[in-house]
């Protein structure tokens, strides 16, 4: 029976287990940290329950099909309803809009808020499904990196379309182009977050990702977002995949070269097959100190980080939703300082995520866990000691004067995650959340591929690698890797 060594616990490194266990090898997964999920777990300060990392899930027919493949339901394991609505949105006009999970309701929503006519939303979202429709099949279902996997009538497709792929202008201008209307075009515009990138530089090609969310669907796992590593986690034991926390791999073992396993500092494992979910960085730079590097590919510039303020908050906020968006009054400003000075504006759009309006076990009675994020620049030696609380005391203040009312003297319970932590306990280079950014229009090329061309038996997945970062594409990358591995 062969076998295989995974490096990491992340979402990609879970589903890549749960598939080689299905195949029949005998897995092994190192994990440097005590517990598995990557990004992908949870915490507790104080009496709150909190979602540490992603917060909005699409595309929950990944873990269907990678349980498939297992004999079981997803849903028996992790169950998930629709979110109806998805987001409410705040502007600083006072205008306030909630994105209905149906694409007609929201489409209207617009028109009655913003006054872009619903047809043209409706376009913009039937453009968006055709760049999905051209593209998927090519970029994400599959290596960018083996000829042999390109189907003609693939090609053929989306070269009579090129066009439509909208390479040659980046996310704004199409917004812009189409919706014209600015607060509309805003909206649209940040969906460029999603991979980490800047929507005035990034390809319009991007605007593939409002399709995933309003015209396929944004979901909710009951007992939350650490539910779903939960149940992949549970799946693989039931697969008899071994899993070794707290004991971080030193280096991939090389033979000729052929990765044939890894050092700890507990010893040596041998294997058929090495998989790194570790961001392709640090796999080369520590794990792989005598290999040449693809330096190329490794100096792509990062995608943005986060800065994140878990809140324990003892009172109920009724005009919140469980994914609420405060824009910023500039979101060119706001992009150019984020991307050009690699530091924090004043004037931030904050994310405010609050679970327990969905799962009321995640807070007190009469509480709120609010998960508050901002963009921000990975870490490049900023003084974020300097940075953070003045940050705080932005959001704050931004906060209290569009919702009309304190928020600073409900909070009870309080834990940061930011840059230099997000590098530190993830191993995610520069604090990075996405691997390299995406603004250029050739950045899908320039990610690593999830193979070595110098090493035989070295295999890459997670959002540091083709296709990207998110969920649903750590879990593509499991699966490319899946078709990759040789019986």
């Amino acid at each position: 029976m062969k076998e295989v060594i995974i490096i990491g616990s992340g979402v990609a490194g879970l589903a890549s287990a749960i598939r080689m266990a299905v195949r029949g090898f005998t897995v092994t997964v190192f994990e440097a940290n005590a517990y598995f999920g990557g990004k992908l777990t949870e915490i507790m300060v104080g009496d709150y329950r909190f979602d540490a990392g992603p917060s909005l899930y699409t595309m929950p027919q990944y873990q269907e099909e990678l349980f498939q493949l297992a004999g079981k339901r997803f849903q028996d394991y992790c169950p998930y309803v629709k979110l109806d609505p998805i987001t409410h949105y705040f502007y600083e006009d006072g205008t306030r809009l909630w994105a209905h999970g149906e694409s007609d309701a929201f489409a209207q929503e617009v028109e009655d808020k913003l006054g872009v006519s619903k047809t043209t939303v409706a376009l913009h979202l039937k453009k968006s499904a055709k760049i999905y429709d051209l593209t998927s099949n090519i970029f994400l279902n599959q290596s960018l990196h083996k000829f042999r996997h390109y189907k003609p009538w693939d090609l053929l497709r989306a070269g009579a379309n090129l066009g439509s792929l909208d390479l040659f202008r980046s996310m704004h201008e199409a917004n812009q182009q189409q919706l014209k209307e600015p607060r509309a075009v805003q909206l649209f515009d940040r969906f460029a977050t999603y991979n980490g990138s800047n929507p005035y530089e990034a390809p319009a090609t991007l605007n593939i990702i409002p399709h995933l969310e309003h015209n396929i669907g944004a979901y909710f796992p009951l007992n939350g977002m650490h539910a779903i590593t939960k149940s992949m986690y549970q799946l693989a034991q039931e697969l008899s995949v071994q899993f070794r926390f707290n004991e971080k791999v030193e280096e991939i073992i090389l033979q000729q070269h052929r990765a044939v396993g890894v050092r700890t500092a507990l010893g040596e494992y041998r294997s058929d097959f090495v998989i790194s979910n570790m961001d392709v960085v640090p796999t080369y730079r520590k794990l792989l100190p005598n290999v040449k590097a693809p330096e190329k590919t490794l100096s792509q510039p990062r995608s943005s980080s986060a800065l994140i303020f878990y809140w324990g908050v003892k009172k109920s906020f009724p005009q919140l939703h469980i994914h609420n968006i405060f824009f910023s009054q500039d979101y060119h400003k706001e992009f150019s300082i984020l991307f050009g000075k690699s530091t924090l504006p004043e004037d931030m759009t904050i994310y405010v995520n609050i679970s327990s309006k969905m799962l009321p076990s995640d807070a007190p009675e009469g509480c709120e866990n609010w998960f508050v994020m901002v963009n921000a620049p990975n870490d490049q030696g900023q003084d974020w000691d300097t940075l953070i609380p003045a940050a705080r005391k932005h959001i704050l203040t931004k906060l209290e004067r569009m919702l009309g009312e304190s928020v600073k003297e409900h909070i009870e319970a309080e834990d940061i995650l930011e840059p230099r932590s997000i590098q530190s306990k993830t191993s995610s280079f520069l604090g990075a959340l996405y691997g390299s950014s995406s603004n250029n229009k050739f950045a899908a090329f320039l990610r690593h591929a999830n193979f070595s061309n110098t090493i035989k038996g070295l295999y890459f997945c997670g959002g540091s690698v083709h296709p990207g970062g998110g969920i649903p594409l750590c879990m593509l990358s499991a699966k490319i890797v899946d078709d990759l591995i040789p019986a």
